[in-house]
């Protein structure tokens, strides 16, 4: 679904792989974090070469609608404590989340963007509150690697700057990439910008889901 590609990107800080939007684009950063494997072709990723499981085990990816969209009917509450019972032992009891439960798992995240409502439905927040929920829910484990999809697909300058200022205060910690179909603007913070434009298409490197 994309390639021949031969490109590099360093640790840390956020990086942007700009190009079309596409099934191509979201393979390659399916493939980045281990979602997906390579049929051809060589890819390192923190230092394991053509080794996804254990690249799956150190990443984690957010706002991708093929593997993380959520219900429009569920409420904050529900899907932090659903994410909070995933990451605990299988033995422990956890019980429905508080305000301050919601607070725990997303403040790093929001930064100066206010929480969302612990009763709240998902799809009755604003988009930014929502893109941050699901980064936030995804980063629980705060993974060397996040992949973060859809920047581009937000429609308000504003709400795309303040999801870019929140990426990059992640990258201080973490390395991120992103992708979008824009060019950055000076100043954002972004550490690096991978221009594929026109190299996304159709060609001899193909992918396969990577199994569980």
């Amino acid at each position: 679904m994309f390639g021949p590609l031969d490109l590099d990107i360093d640790v840390g800080g956020v990086t942007v792989v700009s190009g079309q939007a596409g099934a191509a684009r979201t393979a390659l950063l399916m493939a980045m974090c281990g979602r997906m494997r390579l049929t051809r072709g060589s890819l390192t990723v923190l230092g394991f070469e053509n080794e996804p499981r254990r690249v799956f085990a150190r990443s984690a990816i957010a706002c991708m609608d093929e593997l993380d969209a959520v219900q429009p009917s569920v409420t904050v509450r529900d899907l932090v404590t659903e994410q909070k019972r995933w990451d605990s032992p299988w033995y422990k009891f956890v019980p429905r989340v508080d305000d301050a439960g919601v607070a725990d798992m997303c403040t790093e995240v929001f930064g100066d963007v206010p929480l969302p409502g612990l009763n709240a439905f998902i799809d009755d927040l604003p988009e930014i509150q929502q893109l941050l929920l699901r980064i936030a829910v995804a980063n629980t484990r705060r993974p060397p690697l996040l992949v973060v999809g859809r920047v581009d697909k937000i429609a308000d300058d504003v709400e795309r700057g303040i999801l870019v200022e929140r990426l990059v205060a992640l990258g201080e910690r973490q390395s991120v990439i992103t992708a979008d179909v824009n060019p950055v603007k000076p100043g954002s913070g972004i550490r690096a910008t991978v221009d594929l434009h026109g190299l996304l298409g159709p060609g001899d490197i193909g992918v396969m889901t990577e199994r569980r």
